[in-house]
C-alpha cells in the first residue's frame, strides 16, 4: 500500500455531532492518526441517537456513530477533573491538527484556546466549528444544524406554495459546513508546511450553509425578490418533479430544461395527441399549464417501473432517476461497482456497513477502520502514544479520569 496523504499527521478531536467528526474521519481515512475524545459522563451526541442495535439506547450501540467516526482511536477524559485536563493538555502537545465545535469559550476554561495552546503547541493548527462562528452577537447561541437549516433559509423553501414550511431530511448545514472545514484546514496545513506557523480556523457552519442560496440571496439583493417554496417545481425546467410508477409508493424524477429534451421525452412516449397540444409547445406554454402537464406526465410514469422511466429517458438523454429508498441504495449496482461499501465487524453493532469517500485518489487510497466504542483505546493512547508509565496509567483510572 502507497504511503497514505496524511500519514504521519496527529490529530487531537474534541469535536462532536456531524462536521467536525467528520473531518476528522476524512483525515483517518487518508492516514492520519486522530484520537476522538469523549466522556462517559458526556458522550458524544450521536450516541443518543437513534436508531440503535436492537433498540437498546446505549452509547455503543447507536448505528450513526461509527461510521462519522471511522478510523479514529476513541479515549474517554472527564474533563471535570484537573488531572483530565491536564492529561488533555499533553495529548494537544503532541497533536498537529486541534479540532473542536463546542460554544465559544468552552476550550478556554479548560486552557485549550488557541491562543493557550500556542504557547506549548506553536505549531498547531486549530479548527473551531460551531453554529455561528466564535464572534458576534450571536455566536454563544447553542443549536444544531436542524436550527441552523432554519436560519440559512433552506427551510423556508423546503415544502409547498400553499403549506408551511417543511424540515428536509437529516441537517443539510452539517454536510455543506463540513466540506469549507476540510478545505480551509488543508489550506492551513500548507501553509505551515511553507511557513513553519499554526494558525486559527474559526469556522461558522452557518455562514458556510448560505453559499447553498447564494443565487437567491443575490437575486434578493439586485431585484428585491423573496424567493418562495415550489414544492418540486423549478424556474428553469418543466416538467420539473417526482412523478408515480407502477408499483407501491414508486417514484421517477424526471427534469426537462429546453425543447430538446421534451421532444426526446414525447418520442419515449410514444407521442401521444396531447403532447401536440399548441399549450405545451414551448417552454413557457409548459411553464404556464403545469399543472396539466404533470397530471398528463403521471399518466405515462404510472404505467411502467420507476426503473423503465429512467433507463428509456436517460437513454433519450432526458434528465431522469428513480426515487431510491434505503432497499434501492443498498442493492445499486453503481454503488457497489464502484466499492462505495465495505463491510467491518464491530465489537458491538455485530457486521457494520461503512462507506468510502466519494472521491478516490489514484496514488493514496483510502483506508477504512471501524468505528471505536467509548473509551475503547485509552490504553493504547495514553501509554503509547504519549508514553505515559502503566503505573501513571493505573493510578489515573483509579481515580476515573478515564471516565
Amino acid at each position: 500500500m502507497s504511503k497514505q496523504v496524511f500519514e504521519g499527521l496527529k490529530v487531537a478531536d474534541f469535536s462532536w455531532n456531524a462536521v467536525g467528526p467528520i473531518m476528522g474521519s476524512y483525515l483517518a481515512r487518508h492516514g492520519a492518526t486522530v484520537v476522538k475524545i469523549e466522556s462517559w459522563h458526556r458522550p458524544d451526541a450521536m450516541r443518543g441517537t437513534p436508531p440503535f442495535k436492537d433498540g437498546i439506547p446505549e452509547p455503543d450501540r447507536a448505528a450513526d456513530y461509527p461510521w462519522l467516526n471511522t478510523g479514529k482511536y476513541g479515549v474517554a477524559l472527564n474533563m471535570t477533573k484537573p488531572k483530565a485536563v491536564e492529561v488533555a493538555k499533553k495529548l494537544v502537545a503532541w497533536a498537529d491538527v486541534l479540532l473542536d465545535s463546542f460554544i465559544p469559550g468552552t476550550m478556554k476554561k479548560w486552557g485549550l484556546s488557541y491562543e493557550q495552546v500556542r504557547n506549548f503547541n506553536p505549531r498547531i493548527v486549530m479548527l473551531s466549528t460551531c453554529n455561528q462562528g466564535q464572534t458576534g452577537p450571536h455566536s454563544h447561541r447553542p443549536g444544531f444544524g436542524t436550527q441552523l437549516t432554519a436560519l440559512s433559509g433552506i427551510i423556508h423553501l423546503t415544502g409547498w406554495p400553499d403549506r408551511g414550511p417543511d424540515f428536509p431530511f437529516a441537517a443539510h448545514t452539517d454536510f455543506v459546513a463540513m466540506r469549507f472545514g476540510l478545505a480551509a484546514l488543508l489550506a492551513a496545513l500548507e501553509y505551515r508546511e511553507r511557513t513553519g506557523k499554526g494558525q486559527y480556523l474559526d469556522l461558522s457552519q452557518y455562514e458556510a450553509s448560505l453559499h447553498l442560496l447564494s443565487p437567491l440571496v443575490l437575486d434578493y439583493n439586485v431585484n428585491g425578490r423573496v424567493a418562495k417554496r415550489m414544492g418540486n417545481r423549478s424556474n428553469y425546467a418543466v416538467p420539473h418533479g417526482a412523478f408515480p410508477c407502477r408499483g407501491d409508493d414508486r417514484w421517477c424524477a424526471i427534469a426537462i430544461s429546453d425543447d430538446g429534451q421534451w421532444h426526446a421525452f414525447c418520442q419515449v412516449i410514444g407521442e401521444p395527441a396531447w403532447t401536440k397540444d399548441a399549450r405545451f409547445v414551448t417552454v413557457l406554454g409548459r411553464k404556464q399549464n403545469e399543472d396539466e402537464l404533470e397530471a398528463l406526465v403521471s399518466s405515462w410514469t404510472v404505467s411502467v417501473t420507476a426503473e423503465q422511466a429512467m433507463e428509456k429517458l436517460q437513454c433519450a438523454g432526458v434528465s431522469a432517476g428513480v426515487v431510491q429508498n434505503g432497499r434501492d441504495m443498498n442493492n445499486d449496482p453503481q454503488l457497489e461497482g464502484r466499492g462505495s461499501y465495505e463491510f467491518l465487524e464491530h465489537p458491538v453493532l455485530g457486521i457494520h456497513r461503512y462507506n468510502y469517500p466519494s472521491f478516490k485518489l489514484s496514488k493514496t487510497p483510502s483506508q477504512i477502520r471501524r468505528g471505536h466504542c467509548l473509551g475503547e483505546h485509552n490504553e493504547y493512547v495514553f501509554t503509547h502514544l504519549l508514553g505515559m508509565s502503566d503505573e501513571e496509567f493505573t493510578t489515573l483510572l483509579g481515580e476515573g479520569v478515564f471516565e
